[in-house]
């Protein structure tokens, strides 16, 4: 079926009937995942993957290769699906726009898929919003970036405009180190306001096309060297905090218009001051533990909200639930190999991508449910640890 929508602003309460083809722009384990939430609606996903390695494959029977910039190869999805969505941030923005023009259904839409593609818009927008951010500019050179130092106070943080994640594409750095360290920029750059973090916490809210939201109970995550490694749920902050969160995260999607899962990152400072980090409309890794922690997978609510069915209920199947990442080491067997013991973990659960081992790649995660968000992170780990190859912790 060829996605054209009526007019130039398609429908919000459009909806999409039980043969409904969605295509997915990314074949990582997101659009994997995806996928597997896809089977028990009886909703075809077809997927348009960059390379034969990408994790879908082997687990999607549809799967189209094309790079995420080529206008035909989207074109070519777009054309055999109802709604068009994504699993990264690379498309670039004419390209949605393009498909947008002919009439194609792509939910996020191109204006609110752009602040989660470039920092500074999104900063400058969601400042003039009245939402908080930290202090920020555009730098292109030492001596910009060296003023703000001046002004701000020293660190400072540099971070890419486009395609920083897991870790790269930020930078923190003292007065000392701030000329060799813009040497080795690329790109264009932000620098920010270094902020005292408390803790980094994760909302994630699905919006329907229609309006209609839901948001999952906030989520607190746990950073080491710019990736994250574990999640928690409830994050262990006030009722007041975390109200905030639920309050500014919802507000923020409803004023950006965006379709689908919108995962809002945000600082807490020790003072329990909120600003916003980083968006992105897509599901999230903070949001994995919802697979089992939660009566309705972000994955299966994405899916509901950019075809425009009625949302599920994020209410939680326990107490509470974790998460924990598997990061490859280097070359090697893979997580498979001691699947069979992380099996025999309880309460836990092995989600395996498919993925050939590489050193700082994500090569699965473990969830688990448990009476305290402490329990269900050591269930997780305990996970987690045999799939790396490792000894499980007690």
């Amino acid at each position: 079926m060829t996605a054209r929508a009526e007019s130039t602003h398609p429908p919000a309460e459009r909806q999409v009937g039980a043969s409904a083809r969605v295509g997915i722009v990314g074949g990582g384990q997101l659009a994997r995942m995806t996928h597997q939430a896809a089977i028990s609606l009886g909703v075809e996903v077809v997927v348009l993957a960059a390379d034969p390695s990408d994790a879908v494959f082997g687990a999607c029977p549809n799967v189209m290769l094309g790079a995420p910039d080529d206008l035909e190869a989207l074109r070519g999805l777009a054309l055999g699906c109802d709604v068009i969505t994504f699993d990264h941030e690379g498309v670039p923005g004419e390209c949605i726009e393009a498909l947008e023009f002919e009439g194609f259904i792509v939910r996020p839409g191109s204006a609110a898929k752009r602040a989660a593609q470039d920092k500074l818009h999104a900063r400058r927008l969601l400042g003039s919003l009245g939402f908080p951010v930290p202090d920020f500019e555009a730098v292109g050179s030492v001596g910009e970036a060296h003023a703000c130092g001046e002004r701000w106070g020293w660190p400072i943080m540099l971070k890419a405009r486009r395609g920083g994640y897991d870790g790269r594409g930020v930078v923190k750095v003292s007065e000392e180190q701030l000329e060799s360290a813009m040497a080795t920029l690329t790109g264009a750059w932000i620098a920010e306001r270094h902020v005292p973090i408390e803790r980094e916490l994760s909302q994630i809210v699905v919006r329907a096309a229609a309006g209609e939201q839901v948001c999952y109970p906030l989520i607190e995550t746990v950073q080491q060297d710019g990736i994250c490694v574990e999640t928690r749920a409830p994050a262990q902050v006030g009722e007041a905090v975390s109200r905030r969160c639920v309050e500014l995260a919802g507000e923020l999607a409803g004023a950006i218009g965006a379709t689908g899962v919108i995962a809002v990152e945000l600082f807490m400072s020790a003072d329990d001051e909120i600003l916003v980090n980083e968006l992105a409309l897509r599901p999230h890794n903070s949001g994995h533990l919802t697979i089992e922690g939660c009566e309705t997978s972000q994955f299966e609510n994405h899916l509901r909200a950019v075809l425009g069915w009625p949302l599920g209920s994020t209410a939680m199947r326990a107490p509470a639930a974790a998460m924990r990442n598997v990061i490859g080491a280097g070359e090697g067997p893979g997580p498979s190999r001691r699947l069979a013991e992380a099996l025999a973990v309880e309460g836990a659960h092995p989600h395996l991508y498919g993925k050939s081992p590489h050193s700082g790649r994500k090569l699965a995660h473990a969830t688990a449910l448990g009476s305290s968000a402490e329990h269900a992170a050591q269930r997780a780990r305990r996970c987690a640890e045999l799939l790396e190859g490792g000894e499980a912790t007690a």
